[in-house]
């Protein structure tokens, strides 16, 4: 095995803009890391297709970020951390990092009732990972799940605020508020661009995780253990961003949600578009 240079870049992916949430907290705990990040435009939602084909997308991604010459590769992806993660390792030496298994640690930190509910596309939730997830960090903990299909495709129009995001957000998530949860973990990368709307409809006493902040913070923790981590560097690392559609839209959304400019895109082909 060759050995991993901390000068290496770091490969993020997504299948659309949500993963940008790991981005930017990425980018504000280590600024001198050179980041490349790979949305997958094309082939956006993947929480509506079948374990095999998100399984063929994630080997396709993955593929392709390995030969950009990276050090980690950051699964900035709800659906493939919970069906994925295997196929990825099994091609590279270097570490793989997901969102779920972060996320469902700050929950159980976080919960004082012992009641936590999850969010995420139908993939995720039928997966039953976060269920999984959390029981194995605490079995006493009631787990309630809930699929929102629609807030991937109204965050990729960006369509982030006003009262058609809200009353569809309180469509999925007002009964929710009935059964006395106190923990509301946001279990897919594109939820976070939602977190004032769904803030609102919890209300104070629902926490939400957001498992991108979570999953910054241990791909820096893993990075220092493994001697990866670019120290000492003054200037901003690298930002690059490829997509495999229309860059336009993801530029627009994306500078809005990081607040600043995204000067290196790049789109490319990647795998089949079925």
């Amino acid at each position: 095995m060759s050995r991993i240079s901390p000068e290496a870049a770091i490969g993020v992916f997504d299948s659309g803009v949500g993963g940008l949430t790991v981005m930017r907290e990425m980018m504000r705990l280590m600024p001198g890391e050179d980041l490349i990040y790979l949305g997958d435009t094309a082939r956006v939602p993947y929480g509506i297709r079948s374990e095999e084909t998100v399984r063929r997308y994630a080997r396709e991604n993955a593929s392709f970020l390995l030969e950009q010459n990276i050090k980690m590769i950051v699964v900035a992806c709800n659906t493939v951390s919970a069906v994925g993660l295997d196929v990825i390792r099994e091609l590279t030496s270097v570490p793989v990092v997901g969102v779920l298994t972060p996320g469902a640690q700050a929950a159980v930190r976080a919960t004082r009732k012992g009641r936590i509910a999850v969010i995420g596309t139908e993939a995720t939730i039928s997966s039953s990972a976060y269920q999984r997830a959390i029981k194995k960090l605490d079995s006493s903990v009631e787990v309630i799940t809930r699929a929102c299909p629609l807030f991937v495709p109204l965050v990729e129009e960006g369509w982030l605020d006003g009262e058609i995001v809200e009353g569809i957000v309180k469509r999925y998530l007002d009964d929710l508020k009935n059964i006395e949860i106190d923990t509301l973990v946001l279990g897919c990368t594109h939820y976070p661009l939602l977190k004032g709307t769904i803030g609102r409809v919890m209300g104070k006493g629902v926490r939400l995780i957001d498992s991108a902040i979570e999953t910054a913070s241990a791909v820096k923790d893993l990075l220092n253990r493994m001697g990866l981590l670019r120290e000492g560097r003054a200037q901003e690392g690298r930002r690059i961003y490829f997509v495999t559609d229309s860059a336009d839209r993801f530029k627009r959304i994306g500078t809005r949600f990081l607040g600043r400019e995204m000067e290196e895109i790049e789109k490319v082909e990647i795998g089949s578009k079925a």
